[in-house]
């Protein structure tokens, strides 16, 4: 809602932009046939049970080489997990006709610094980022990264936005 932009799409021949009222989330994955992206559709309608419910589903159809063309289209943007594989950084590319991509790192302990200068243990995950720069300049980029940083440090705040 906050970022229209970030959910659109750019036809083929990038003459008309799409600003899609519907939340499809491609959740990359990997899977016997190779990495696959299919599409939690409609997330905005969802509560965090029912897309946690959607994600086992698609999981176990990609474990078992059964996602068909339904399960792997209509996606407005792309999120991928290379930290559960062990990845800190990526380099995600944006999936055609989708104009933005996260890759989530592992989760690390790492030492930082608080406002006093003494170091304390954090937990640090790292978000690599992409988008299509002719839809969304990099500003905007930023902005919704930290929105989702938010998210993600106090997850609260996203499970009261959601149905």
């Amino acid at each position: 809602l906050h970022y229209p932009g970030i959910n659109a799409t750019l036809s083929d021949d990038v003459s008309t932009v799409t600003h899609r009222a519907s939340h499809n989330i491609g959740v990359a994955m990997d899977t016997p046939r190779g990495l696959l992206v299919p599409v939690i559709k409609n997330v905005q309608d969802l509560n965090i049970f029912e897309i946690a419910q959607e994600l086992g589903r698609l999981q176990q159809l990609g474990l078992q080489n059964k996602l068909g063309e339904s399960e792997l289209s209509g996606g407005t943007i792309t999120i991928s997990n290379i930290g559960s594989i062990g990845g800190t950084y990526a380099s995600p590319v944006v999936l055609s006709p989708q104009v933005a991509i996260c890759a989530l790192g592992r989760l690390q302990t790492l030492p930082r610094f608080d406002k006093d200068g003494n170091v304390l243990a954090a937990t640090i995950m790292n978000t690599s980022w992409a988008a299509d720069h002719r839809i969304i300049d990099g500003a905007t980029m930023a902005r919704f990264s930290n929105k989702v940083k938010g998210y993600l440090e106090n997850p609260i705040s996203l499970v009261t936005m959601l149905k």
